[in-house]
């Protein structure tokens, strides 16, 4: 059975995306560059049911890119709960913005234009019960190291495309590549960080969730 028949039987066998999600993904694909980067049906019902699990009353997302992730999130986001989403590309809001307000969920995103890695501390942003990263590859170090003390213990750190096409196994990494070695260098850290529990999924182009101790 090929990759692609496999992909077809699950997403046949999960809970459907919903017609909203469907014409947003269709928009992303036809109108942005690097359509790819939405996460789509699968790794969107993955992250519902996560947050579902997690119950988190504050969450956050690096990368909010045209939106996808974060109204997934948000579909799994109990009453009263709240996703903060950051978008460090101001020309991404003129498509992204319509999106999370036209939702259903739009009372439980506040989006954010800006680096995260500025914006998070200047609002204060603590006891962060989950957190989803899917932003600049070359600074997964540096994201993870702001938001880990601003995580509740026994909060969740999920961080998109740690597996990174399978450029991680490589022996030699161009150091032109700085998307490939930035990813590298996060994993690295993470597998002798003791500060935490993890575990990489092998989904999509691998998810890596990290819990606080």
């Amino acid at each position: 059975m090929s990759v692609d028949n496999l992909d077809d039987y699950i997403r046949s066998h999960i809970d459907p995306e919903g017609d909203y999600l469907h014409r947003l993904y269709r928009d992303t694909q036809l109108r942005l560059s690097y359509g790819q980067m939405a996460c789509g049906h699968v790794q969107g019902r993955l992250l519902k049911m996560f947050t579902r699990m997690v119950q988190p009353r504050l969450a956050v997302e690096l990368g909010t890119f045209s939106g996808y992730s974060a109204l997934c999130i948000a579909e799994g986001l109990e009453d009263g709960a709240v996703l903060h989403t950051f978008e460090i590309y101001d020309e991404q809001e003129d498509f992204t913005r319509p999106w999370i307000e036209g939702s259903y969920y739009a009372d439980k995103i506040r989006l954010h234009i800006g680096d995260a890695l500025q914006l998070i501390p200047e609002m204060g942003l603590t006891d962060i019960d989950l957190a989803f990263v899917d932003a600049d590859k070359r600074h997964y170090v540096d994201f993870y190291e702001m938001l880990l003390p601003r995580v509740r213990k026994g909060g969740f750190i999920i961080a998109d495309n740690t597996l990174w096409y399978g450029h991680v196994v490589e022996e030699k990494t161009r150091e032109s590549d700085q998307q490939t070695l930035g990813i590298k260098a996060f994993n690295d850290l993470l597998a002798n960080d003791y500060r935490v529990e993890k575990v990489i999924v092998p989904v999509r182009d691998g998810l890596t969730i990290i819990r606080k101790k």
